[in-house]
């Protein structure tokens, strides 16, 4: 009765009456989903009168299913239509994706020497490949951290890494081929840090059956304190998804997770050619060539070197561009976020190359004409998007356009000058963005906050005051 309820208030997405055959695929799609919500996103809707309390678990059910797809970055429907199926049935980490799983998040080693124990092998690998795997897939961490792990063959180990079929003593069964491929705990005593691996699974060395150093570098990522993440390109991503071995890199969201449990390597770094070095970021004379928001992140781009910088949190990392983004060219020189579409354009002389979700779109670069700018205009010195009107705004020279995103065409009466719009600012801008009611114009070393509704500057800054400096 209680599946019954949940079905006539949350269908499956479908089309026409629903026959006995496909009211009984909707209630296993529903109970199916509803096992997925209890693991990973704590559903608790049980009680022992389902008449009573259909409204209040339908509720439930329904906020439970948005927030799985706001974190996978579907559309946010509270239905179970079959893209959210979809991704419900992918092959993934055990570990749920709020955090409630052993204190995940913000729990660390206090020590930066780990040892790990490999407690039994699958039969699928050899020997020396699976010990190969595990130790590769924990060098991934000691690259980016002070950490050192240190492997024992007796005794107990701070990581105890075993390979399990079903119910294997952690209250945490597993389900067989598919599904779940394995698990982690955070640091701590006990079962904390340890890995346990689902043996109903083809583990491989490749890209046959389910690669073991992939997924032994996402479970480590738990025991050293991870939880999960919603950046698709992120090893912390919950569902598995197959990359080379060899040409593997942690993500930038992962590089600053990990870092902000236990900072950065201890080790000396090689000194790179001076050409391949980013500028201090505090260089009084620093200057941005682009500045832009991506969701909660703000990047500064400098020639092929980019840092960023989380909205609330004092860290800074620095990038090449080409290491986030390979097919992208270096030298942006404008950018600007629609953070309702989570699109963001950059641009590089009559040229421009749209991010969704922070990855390359295909069928770009396109032509800045085709944006309605004049065919004279043969490049951007900045550009930002104001939410509130749904505006962009194209510097150049001494001038700016105004862009209609919903009309998708030039406003008219533009260019206009600079100077005479924006009172106090001019006459050319090198960067420029929106954030919290404010435009953020940077002139060389210079920064300038103007109050969108006042219509006037409020502050003047160093362009690298963001950056801690």
């Amino acid at each position: 009765m209680k599946f019954l309820l949940l079905i006539l208030v949350l269908p499956v997405a479908a089309s026409g009456p629903l026959h006995h055959h496909d009211e009984r695929k909707t209630k296993s799609f529903t109970e199916f989903a509803r096992n997925y919500l209890i693991k990973f996103y704590h559903l608790n809707d049980t009680d022992s009168n389902p008449v009573k309390m259909m409204k209040l678990r339908t509720n439930i059910l329904e906020e439970k299913i948005q927030e799985m797809q706001e974190f996978f970055g579907l559309e946010v429907t509270g239905q179970l239509d079959r893209r959210t199926l979809q991704v419900m049935r992918a092959p993934r980490c055990g570990v749920p994706d709020v955090q409630a799983f052993s204190t995940l998040g913000g729990q660390a080693w206090k020590s930066h020497v780990i040892t790990y124990r490999i407690n039994n092998y699958t039969p699928d690998m050899r020997r020396q490949d699976v010990d190969a795997a595990i130790q590769k897939a924990f060098q991934v961490w000691s690259d980016v951290t002070p950490l050192k792990f240190r492997k024992v063959n007796v005794g107990e180990a701070d990581i105890m890494i075993f390979f399990a079929y079903g119910d294997h003593g952690d209250f945490n069964p597993f389900d067989g081929k598919d599904g779940t491929l394995a698990h982690a705990f955070a640091p701590g005593f006990g079962r904390g840090g340890d890995a346990h691996f689902d043996e109903a699974e083809t583990w491989s060395p490749d890209f046959r059956g389910r690669n073991l150093f992939l997924v032994a570098v996402h479970e480590l990522g738990h025991s050293l304190g991870l939880g999960h993440s919603s950046d698709r390109r992120a090893i912390m991503f919950p569902n598995y998804g197959y990359l080379d071995p060899k040409t593997f890199r942690l993500s930038a969201d992962d590089i600053h997770g990990i870092q902000s449990l236990y900072g950065g390597p201890a080790k000396p770094q090689p000194v790179p050619h001076p050409d391949s070095m980013a500028p201090p970021a505090c260089d009084p004379n620093l200057s941005f060539d682009a500045v832009t928001k991506m969701g909660k992140k703000i990047f500064f781009f400098k020639d092929r070197f980019f840092w960023w910088k989380p909205l609330e949190e004092p860290k800074v990392g620095v990038s090449s561009v080409s290491s986030l983004w390979p097919t992208l060219p270096h030298g942006i020189q404008a950018a600007y976020e629609i953070e309702a579409r989570n699109q963001v354009y950059l641009f590089k002389d009559d040229k421009y190359w749209l991010l969704s979700d922070l990855r390359p779109q295909p069928n770009y670069p396109s032509s800045i004409h085709s944006l309605g700018l004049p065919r004279h205009v043969k490049k951007l010195d900045a550009a930002l998007f104001n939410p509130l009107y749904s505006k962009t705004y194209f510097f150049v020279d001494e001038q700016y356009w105004r862009y209609d995103e919903r009309r998708k065409s030039m406003d008219p009466g533009y260019p206009q000058l600079i100077g005479r719009k924006f009172l106090g600012v001019g006459p050319k801008i090198d960067a420029a963005f929106y954030f919290k009611g404010h435009y953020y114009f940077f002139q060389g070393s210079n920064q300038l906050e103007y109050d969108v509704q006042l219509h006037r500057v409020t502050r003047r800054l160093r362009s690298n005051s963001w950056l801690g400096c």
